[in-house]
């Protein structure tokens, strides 16, 4: 067992739990001795409104960390080494950009993900249980999956989940690169990660207007979105509150059936429509009866706009088109053994039919695609889109 090891190993071998000063400065030494470092975390969304990260798994050169962030470690050091050396990562555009929004990190070298690997090499099962089996014939448990991560004392149990999300990816990388090396696709994937870090590094703030339009919203009239919109607040009120990711609190579906309900029965009492959850209690249906009844006196001056998005309802004149350059890419991507959506998705084609772009230039800024994508495609949109 070397240094770090005895300084913070739990009672099994195979990692070390990072989570006092000395095995932290040890772990640092390790990383930056490191060629490379394969690179995960464990966040708490499902738990609580606040999401942050809880932990960060590493493995380099065959050792396994599990880095404590709530332990009230200095991570300033640990998390410098780290930009600067190449990473491995598996769909970790939320990793970085939960690491981002919780520890400023951003990495400064190149990233290597397996997910988007897999995908470009026409792999249909590309999670990362599966992406094991596949490769290394192991099979490997998912009991921690919806763990709450903010928890402490974490279990054996599930630290040796969080361990196996890292643990393999070195290998599971190597095996990946030879073989975008042997079908000329590591330009492809070298494009998309730099694309997906680039994303990744960027502020997504919703508009205030359209963080309440959830799934389903377009197909509702004024009247319901002034309903969806009031109970999306009440539902954000309380789970802010509460520190509950509000699908804990009420979720979508029973936000579309309460206003469904609503709409039809105008004054009639709350506890004689839907069921609600045993949660709506107190100050929650009180409220929650307050924002229904807003709704019923409210001007229709007041009601939301309905702001279908052109890709829910494309206009007639262009069904025709979008479904041939759909048709188009499809084939494309079945002779390159890719799905049609890494090739260009559904929303790239019907933003190129409504833009009409010429240049390669312009199927990248219009339809929102990478060079590899524009230039396999170009020649369908040049066929599928002829001008006049």
């Amino acid at each position: 067992m070397n240094e770090i090891e005895s300084l913070n190993a739990p009672e099994s071998e195979g990692y070390v739990y990072v989570c006092e000063r000395a095995a932290m400065e040890s772990l640092i030494e390790h990383v930056e001795r490191a060629e490379r470092v394969a690179l995960d975390t464990e966040a708490d969304s499902l738990h609580n409104y606040f999401e942050k990260v809880c932990l960060v798994q590493l493995s380099l050169g065959g050792e396994h960390y599990v880095v404590d962030p709530l332990a009230g470690l200095d991570l300033g050091g640990f998390l410098e080494a780290l930009a600067e050396k190449p990473l491995i990562v598996h769909g970790g555009d939320y990793d970085l950009r939960m690491m981002r929004a919780s520890m400023g990190f951003r990495p400064r070298r190149d990233v290597f993900d397996t997910m988007i690997a897999a995908q470009l090499l026409g792999i249909e099962q590309f999670g990362l249980a599966a992406l094991i089996e596949r490769f290394f014939n192991i099979t490997i448990g998912k009991e921690g999956q919806k763990s709450d991560w903010s928890l402490r004392p974490l279990s054996e149990k599930q630290l040796r989940y969080a361990v196996n999300d890292t643990r393999f990816l070195e290998p599971l990388a190597d095996r990946l690169r030879g073989e975008l090396g042997e079908r000329g696709r590591v330009d492809w994937h070298r494009e998309s990660c730099r694309a997906m870090v680039e994303s990744s590094g960027r502020d997504h703030v919703r508009d205030p207007e359209d963080a309440w339009r959830i799934k389903g919203a377009g197909r509702l009239t004024r009247r319901q979105l002034a309903y969806l919109r009031e109970l999306w607040c009440w539902r954000d009120q309380h789970a802010r509150s509460a520190n509950l990711p509000p699908f804990k609190v009420f979720g979508n579906q029973q936000i579309l059936e309460l206003l469904q309900w609503a709409e039809s029965h105008l004054g009639e009492p709350l506890h004689q429509g839907p069921k609600l959850p045993r949660n709506i209690v107190g100050s929650r249906l009180r409220t929650l009866e307050e924002a229904i009844t807003r709704v019923a006196g409210m001007d229709q001056t007041q009601w939301p706009e309905v702001r279908r998005r052109d890709r829910d309802a494309p206009r007639n004149d262009c069904v025709e088109q979008i479904n041939a350059l759909r048709a188009e890419c499809a084939r494309i991507a079945k002779e390159l053994g890719i799905a049609a959506s890494t090739l260009a998705p559904r929303a790239a084609l019907e933003a190129m039919v409504r833009s009409r772009p010429r240049t390669l230039g312009e199927i990248m800024e219009n339809g929102k695609l990478l060079r590899w994508q524009a230039e396999l495609v170009h020649g369908a949109v040049e066929k599928c889109l002829k001008p006049g």
